[in-house]
């Protein structure tokens, strides 16, 4: 398709000078080989070989003696076909004229130069393609590592409070086994995406409190409301657990005396906001940023660039969790079409 606009276009251009469209498509013609070869040539060979390596001198030095070369037997051609059949009276110059077979070099030149831009954007594109892939795949590894951290980080702690019944005999424990069986389906089968429905992420949550709550007893107060539709909505799974879980490791864990814990997910039109506060033991150790928040920081970086606040209140006798995310429209498209 290249060539054929290429002879039709310079065909028709040089015809349309005097009307003679049937020599000039004859005419290109006869130099379409030549062209043909030197092309290919500097696609196939010169560029993957110097150009695209960084090899300039040795791309140069290629270029210009094959350019001589083919200009020779384009001036062959000329002398040999085209000028007997055109125009003899130009047989009277001699073959080897340094300016004519310049001349010739230079007539190939644009077609090639034009040829090797195609090359060089089709080159530039498929690298920037598979740039972007590689680029995806990382941060997809990367995001499948920190959910991995999630697990293990969770698991101890809920086989920690297991641990803690089964030391008292308790009854609840049975109760306590269901639940984290459900906890461990939800993490193996519902979290392998990148997104999961809000309704199952905040069942999720719950049967976590409920744990806790088997734990502590009448000591942990703990107060989850949820305002406005979580019908058709998404978030990242386990976005929200390594939060309240903090709430449990500083707060009940720390304290001897009636604890409380406050959750607030409040769902908007385009904005998902997510409270968590929790009281605090009057001489309980100072917190840090463990690496359940470390991970979820950085998931959320992954997630939602530029597309989410978290603000973290570290008070007396407080600790205050704002979470807020935007826009997350693009999460519910993947849990359809992973659908």
């Amino acid at each position: 398709m290249f060539w054929l606009v290429h002879l039709v276009f310079y065909g028709t251009l040089y015809g349309s000078f005097e009307d003679k469209y049937r020599q000039t498509f004859s005419e290109e013609l006869m130099y379409l080989p030549g062209k043909l070869v030197f092309t290919y040539f500097t696609l196939y060979f010169l560029l993957p070989r110097f150009l695209l390596i960084g090899r300039y001198g040795m791309f140069i030095l290629w270029f210009v003696t094959s350019s001589l070369l083919v200009g020779l037997w384009q001036r062959y051609i000329a002398y040999e076909v085209h000028y007997p059949m055109y125009y003899p009276q130009w047989l009277n110059d001699p073959f080897i004229h340094f300016g004519k077979i310049i001349k010739m070099v230079v007539g190939i030149y644009p077609i090639t130069f034009t040829a090797v831009t195609i090359k060089l954007l089709k080159h530039w594109y498929t690298n920037q393609k598979a740039q972007q892939i590689l680029k995806e795949e990382k941060l997809q590894a990367e995001l499948k590592f920190l959910k991995t951290q999630i697990h293990p980080h969770f698991l101890f702690n809920t086989l920690n409070n297991l641990y803690a019944l089964t030391l008292k005999k308790s009854e609840r424990a049975p109760d306590m086994v269901l639940k984290l069986s459900e906890l461990i389906d939800y993490m193996l089968y519902e979290c392998s995406g990148d997104a999961v429905s809000l309704e199952k992420e905040i069942k999720f949550i719950q049967n976590y409190i409920d744990i806790e709550k088997m734990r502590y007893g009448d000591k942990l107060d703990v107060d989850l409301r949820v305002t406005g539709d979580i019908q058709e909505r998404a978030i990242a799974p386990l976005i929200i657990l390594p939060f309240v879980e903090n709430c449990f490791k500083h707060g009940a864990s720390e304290s001897l005396v009636q604890s409380w814990v406050k959750i607030r997910i409040d769902v908007q039109p385009a904005t998902i906001i997510v409270k968590v506060e929790n009281s605090k033991a009057e001489n309980g150790h100072g917190r840090k940023e463990g690496i359940g928040i470390q991970n979820v920081t950085r998931r959320l970086d992954l997630l939602f660039p530029d597309r989410y606040t978290l603000k973290i209140a570290n008070e007396a006798a407080t600790f205050l969790v704002v979470l807020t995310v935007h826009d997350t429209a693009s999460l519910r498209e993947k849990i359809n079409s992973a659908a």
